[in-house]
């Protein structure tokens, strides 16, 4: 398939999903569509990978454990209004909603149309969430608009770049005090036996994720956020981490 026919079908999935937008559209990157197309902005994609079973696989069993560690640390923002960087197959989403208090509001982004028409198909409460195609690198909202941001398992898709941008983006629409939340790939132990099966998946499916293995995510803080309280852990042999900053008052 051309590049210039899937940017057809983002279009066309833009109008099914029958969401107004206050600004236009935002353009899928590049490198999402050169590299990602299969897994997230093709509209096959949604139909291969929305299933609980294989998001569960790709993490080695792993996805409720990380999903339930990162919903853990917004417990003290569920009354407040919470963001969401990026769509993520299975029921991730839904378990956040559950958790939010009377007073508690969701913003889920995504820059792929697709995946926005996947959300709002799949989540069928959406009394307390606002589903909205942005940019992760660009975000539309105001400074400190979030009393919590959770990005999970995104920054291991994007270039160094947009990393560094969109990780300044997350904290910059966080409230000070409020947490930004990270979980993602990390470099294993030595005696991990993933530590060797996952180097040829990565280098060959997910070209940007050593840079998790190879760094912190720390080394991508805008030089204002340095100082940031932070808290890291690791989990199942050091494969994955979850890294959590908070926004300085």
């Amino acid at each position: 398939m051309t590049f210039e026919n899937r940017r057809n079908i983002q279009a066309e999935a833009v109008l099914a999903t029958g969401t107004s937008f206050s600004r236009p559209p935002v353009a899928v990157p590049e490198y999402l569509e050169q590299t990602y197309w299969w897994a997230y902005t093709h509209p096959n994609a949604v139909r291969v990978f929305e299933r609980q079973w294989l998001v569960n696989l790709i993490l080695w069993g792993n996805f409720s454990r990380l999903r339930d560690l990162a919903l853990d640390e917004l417990s003290d923002a569920t009354n407040g209004r919470l963001l969401q960087v990026a769509c993520v197959y299975g029921n991730f989403t839904e378990k956040l909603v559950e958790r939010l208090g009377p007073q508690g509001h969701l913003d889920v982004i995504d820059v792929a149309p697709v995946q926005i028409k996947n959300m709002h198909q799949k989540l069928t409460d959406q009394k307390k969430v606002t589903i909205s195609q942005q940019d992760a690198s660009q975000m539309h909202f105001e400074d400190a608009s979030h009393d919590a941001t959770l990005v999970f398992f995104l920054l291991h898709e994007m270039p160094l770049e947009v990393r560094r941008k969109t990780i300044a983006e997350a904290l910059r629409v966080t409230k000070p005090g409020g947490k930004v939340v990270f979980v993602d790939y990390h470099r294993p132990v030595t005696i991990n036996p993933f530590r060797y099966i996952m180097v040829p998946i990565l280098t060959t499916l997910e070209p940007f994720a050593m840079d998790l293995w190879n760094g912190q995510i720390t080394d991508w803080l805008p030089t204002q956020y340095q100082k940031a309280p932070m808290k890291k852990e690791t989990y199942f042999g050091g494969l994955y981490q979850k890294v959590v900053l908070t926004k300085l008052r």
